[in-house]
C-alpha cells in the first residue's frame, strides 16, 4: 500500500508542488487548503490524470476542529498518514513593527505556529509507536526568515518561524524514541504568489541580483528537499535543517 502523506496549505506554490512530487514519488496525497477550492481541485484533478491519488480538505489549520476533522477526514479516505508537512502559512502586508497591531500578530502566530503544533499533534497520535503506529516523518516548514528577521517587511512572520525552528527541535527529541522524524526546511526568495499578499508581487525580481545565485528559487527546488526529509534516505537525520535558499 501507498504510504499518505498530509500537505497542509496544498492549493498552491510550494505546498502544490509538494503535493505532485509526491504523488511522482509514490505516496497518495492529501492536501488541505482555506479559501481557494478551486486552485486545490485543480491539483487533485492534475494528479488524478496522471494516474496519482490525492484528496482536497477544507481547513483553516489555526482551528482546532479543522484539524481534526482534517485528520479525521484523511483516515477514513486514504488511511494512517505517514508524512505530515506542515506548510500552510500566511504572511501580511510589509510594514515596520510600530504599524503592526495586535490583531494582525494573532492572526499570523495562529497560522504560522498554532497550526503547525496543532497538525503535529494529531500525526503523532497516529504516527507514534506509544500509540501503536508505525512511526513517521514531520517536515515543517520554515523560512530563511528566521535567520535573517525580515526588518522593514514582516518581522513578525520572521518570529513566527523563529518558533518553527524551536519547535522543530524539540518535537524530534520529544518523539525520537516513538519511531517519529521532525526536520524542517527553510525556503529563501522563492517565486510563489505568496509575495502579493505581502503587496508586492515582483518581490523576487526586485532582490534577485542581490542573490548569490543571481535568481530566486522556484516551488519544486524546495519540494525536492521536503521530499528527501521525507523519504527514507533520510532515516538517520532528525531535529535538521535544509536551507533552500540559493546561499543567502
Amino acid at each position: 500500500m501507498q504510504p499518505v502523506m498530509i500537505v497542509t496549505g496544498g492549493s498552491r506554490g510550494i505546498g502544490a508542488a509538494t503535493a505532485r512530487l509526491a504523488v511522482a514519488r509514490g505516496y497518495r496525497v492529501a492536501l488541505s487548503y482555506r479559501d481557494s477550492r478551486e486552485a486545490a481541485d485543480a491539483v487533485v484533478t492534475e494528479i488524478a490524470r496522471g494516474g496519482g491519488e490525492a484528496i482536497a480538505v477544507a481547513a483553516d489549520v489555526s482551528r482546532e476542529c479543522d484539524v481534526v476533522r482534517l485528520f479525521d477526514s484523511v483516515d477514513r479516505a486514504l488511511g494512517p498518514v505517514a508524512v505530515l508537512v506542515n506548510n500552510a502559512g500566511i504572511l501580511e502586508r510589509q510594514c515596520r513593527v510600530e504599524a503592526m497591531d495586535a490583531a494582525r500578530l494573532a492572526r499570523v502566530l495562529a497560522v504560522n505556529v498554532t497550526g503547525s503544533f496543532l497538525c503535529a499533534r494529531e500525526a503523532i497520535r497516529r504516527m507514534s509507536t506509544r500509540h501503536g503506529g508505525q512511526g513517521g516523518a514531520i517536515v515543517n516548514l520554515s523560512s530563511m526568515a528566521a535567520r535573517l528577521g525580515a526588518p522593514d517587511e514582516y518581522v513578525d512572520y520572521a518570529a513566527a518561524k523563529g518558533a518553527i525552528d524551536t519547535f522543530t527541535v524539540g518535537l524530534a527529541k520529544e518523539v525520537a524514541g516513538e519511531g517519529i522524524r521532525v526536520n524542517a526546511v527553510r525556503p529563501g526568495l522563492i517565486d510563489t504568489d505568496i509575495h502579493a499578499s505581502g503587496g508586492e508581487p515582483g518581490r523576487v525580481e526586485r532582490l534577485a541580483p542581490a542573490m548569490p545565485m543571481r535568481r530566486g528559487g522556484t516551488a519544486e527546488e524546495v519540494a525536492r528537499a521536503i521530499l528527501w526529509l521525507a523519504s527514507g534516505e533520510a532515516s538517520y537525520t532528525t531535529g535538521s535543517f535544509i536551507d533552500v535558499a540559493g546561499g543567502r
